[in-house]
């Protein structure tokens, strides 16, 4: 990702947002999948998600529907196995 991509992701706000800390697979992407749909081309979303299985099959499966992978961010403070924040834009 470019730096100027980076700070313009940090300047704006998601169009959509989903906490799927809670949850856990097959429904994290069940979850995330809904989203995805219900969103235009072009739209981002920001996704809050647990470490270890999620943290792996979430984004692969975002690139395997074809959209675009912003950038993924560890939250700081959580304990093992932490929770991210995933940036993704609709294609």
């Amino acid at each position: 990702m470019s730096e100027r991509t980076h700070v313009e992701l940090a300047a704006q706000k998601a169009d959509h947002f989903l906490d799927i800390s809670k949850d856990v697979c097959p429904m994290t992407f069940v979850r995330t999948r809904l989203l995805i749909e219900k969103m235009a081309a072009g739209e981002t979303a920001e996704i809050r998600l647990p470490g270890g299985e999620p943290l792996e099959n979430v984004p692969d499966s975002i690139l395997e529907l074809g959209h675009q992978l912003l950038r993924i961010e560890e939250e700081p403070g959580a304990p093992p196995p932490g929770i991210h924040r995933l940036w993704m834009r609709k294609r």
